[in-house]
């Protein structure tokens, strides 16, 4: 089937805006509204989570008690593995076909690769592995929450070590506690809970997880892919494939099975006058209808955040010459500056508390108050909290050092 209309730059950065909860218009009342509207918001560095939510609340209350109360208390929003191996929060709603879709394989790759490593680097085998477990289980099931230290104390055979990368490079000695608590994570057999110090503290408690409702993967992967559908479309198979990490043929037969209709994406003029992208998206069927330019809208957005992530091909929103500035040496994205669907700039906080920001290119006066306004808001909310990237990019650093 041949496309049904083009989709324009413009276009598709006023569906951004609007439907990522970014135009002050579409601003949301809590947590949960940011993740069915978003599906996922990276959980790798936890601070994220609450800048991004913080980022697209309405007024100027923070996020923090919200965040908190969706997470530890309702267990609205879940914490866990998903695409590509990665920690994400999701609604809790879509944990079922998140599970069956993307996690569960990851984790059947985990086990059989930890089983693989004790048995080459120990005399701990699959039945020692088990037995391990349910004495973990056991003890959360006893104390309700606990850290992977006090685990580690309760459970002794957690703190066992075995050879890891045996007559390679990489042999040394390495503890299994963390790579078991990771398995059972992605089993979803326990949860992270709240963590230990402030909201962006890493060290999480462990608490047992509920079970997951069965779910066959096609039928899962389809249920995955309708909100992100109508969260990112259009969006190319290569951009679906990259953000789930399924086979293209899971991807092909998930566009399917939601009837995605093709539509034509124009090519991106750069910042330097170059053309990039271009070729076949994807939207729902019911999503044909033009989305006309809206308010405009600064943002500050942060590492690996949603928005930013929810691509693999950004040159429409992101300029080619930027990215030197803006990520790590391992391709993440750091803090970043966005006007009317784009981004311009990046911004820090430096150690007195103070968000600093810094454009890459000129986008005149009304968009320099706006974002200013942002910066301001995002202070006032921080407030006392120092929050470090778990991933610096150049122009972080750079802005944070003063």
């Amino acid at each position: 089937m041949g496309e049904t209309r083009t989709i324009g730059t413009a276009e598709r950065r006023a569906r951004l805006g609007a439907r990522h909860l970014l135009t002050e218009g579409a601003r949301a009342g809590s947590a949960e509204e940011v993740a069915d509207a978003l599906v996922a918001l990276h959980g790798t560095d936890p601070a994220s989570v609450f800048l991004a939510v913080g980022a697209r609340l309405a007024g100027t209350v923070g996020p923090v008690a919200d965040v908190e109360r969706a997470l530890y208390e309702d267990r609205s929003l879940v914490r866990m593995h998903g695409m590509r191996h990665t920690v994400f929060v999701f609604p809790a709603a879509l944990t079922p076909a998140v599970q069956a879709s993307t996690t569960r394989p990851a984790a059947v790759r985990e086990r059989t690769a930890l089983v693989k490593h004790l048995v080459a680097g120990s005399s701990f085998d699959a039945a020692w592995l088990a037995a391990t477990e349910d004495l973990v289980l056991a003890e959360l099931a006893r104390r309700g929450e606990a850290t992977g230290a006090e685990l580690g104390d309760a459970v002794p055979e957690l703190r066992s070590t075995y050879l890891y990368g045996l007559g390679t490079r990489q042999e040394g000695v390495q503890s299994v506690s963390s790579r078991v608590l990771r398995v059972l994570g992605m089993e979803g057999r326990i949860v992270r809970g709240r963590p230990q110090g402030s909201w962006t503290s890493s060290r999480f408690r462990w608490a047992l997880g509920a079970p997951h409702p069965e779910r066959a993967p096609a039928e899962a992967r389809a249920e995955l892919l309708r909100p992100w559908l109508a969260a990112c479309g259009p969006a190319t198979e290569a951009d679906l494939k990259w953000w789930t990490g399924w086979k293209v043929t899971e991807v092909r037969e998930a566009l399917a099975a939601v009837g995605a209709v093709r539509v034509r994406l124009e090519p991106t003029e750069g910042e330097g006058g170059t053309a990039g992208e271009g070729g076949t998206g994807f939207v729902l069927p019911d999503d044909l209808a033009p989305v006309p330019e809206g308010e405009p809208w600064a943002a500050l957005l942060p590492t690996l955040d949603p928005t930013v992530m929810g691509w693999q091909g950004r040159d429409w929103y992101l300029a080619p010459e930027f990215r030197p500035a803006l990520y790590d040496r391992s391709g993440n994205i750091g803090p970043t500056v966005w006007w009317n669907g784009r981004i311009v700039g990046g911004w820090a906080q430096r150690p007195d508390g103070t968000v600093v920001h810094r454009l890459l290119t000129d986008v005149g006066a009304e968009a320099e108050r706006a974002i200013g306004a942002e910066a301001e808001r995002l202070a006032a909310w921080v407030g006392d909290v120092r929050v470090t990237p778990r991933f610096r990019a150049p122009l972080e650093r750079e802005l944070s050092a003063g």
